[in-house]
């Protein structure tokens, strides 16, 4: 298996992932002519961020994506990981791990971050076991939204 940045070329794979992962989570039936707008922005604009995929023998089996946000209090940007989706054939393989630890890498390279952060719905216990399996905690912060 091999970890990769996104690619244009992926850009169909990717708005099918997450066409998924926001029905399969919330269930929300994203529009897709906005989706592939948002994908490809992300894709053709690197300083807002990438996408990560997992691919063997040529077939992406997962992929996440990472946006930046400036922390004043600790000069470097969080990395925010958004878009999590693994296919439920190649779930529970450690594909998630892979990713994640290439994020990690992929931060120390750019002088390190603040920290990794993600959202995760309440009750999706098998990814929170898997994200406090690799290190990570529940936030102390709540957060607030208006639409």
């Amino acid at each position: 298996m091999q970890i990769r940045k996104g690619q244009q070329a992926d850009l169909s794979a990717l708005v099918r992932f997450n066409q998924a992962m926001a029905n399969e989570t919330e269930g929300l039936q994203l529009d897709e002519q906005i989706l592939s707008k948002g994908v490809k922005t992300l894709l053709d604009h690197p300083e807002k961020g990438f996408y990560l995929v997992a691919e063997q023998a040529g077939e992406i089996l997962g992929s996440l994506m990472v946006t930046y946000e400036w922390s004043d209090w600790r000069a470097k940007d969080y990395y925010w990981i958004q878009s999590v989706y693994i296919r439920p054939e190649s779930r529970r393989q450690g594909i998630y791990g892979e990713l994640y630890q290439t994020v990690k890498a992929i931060a120390e390279q750019n002088g390190g971050a603040a920290s990794f952060r993600l959202y995760v719905e309440q009750e999706n216990s098998k990814a929170q076991q898997t994200y406090q399996a690799l290190g990570m905690e529940q936030s102390y912060y709540l957060m607030y939204e208006e639409k």
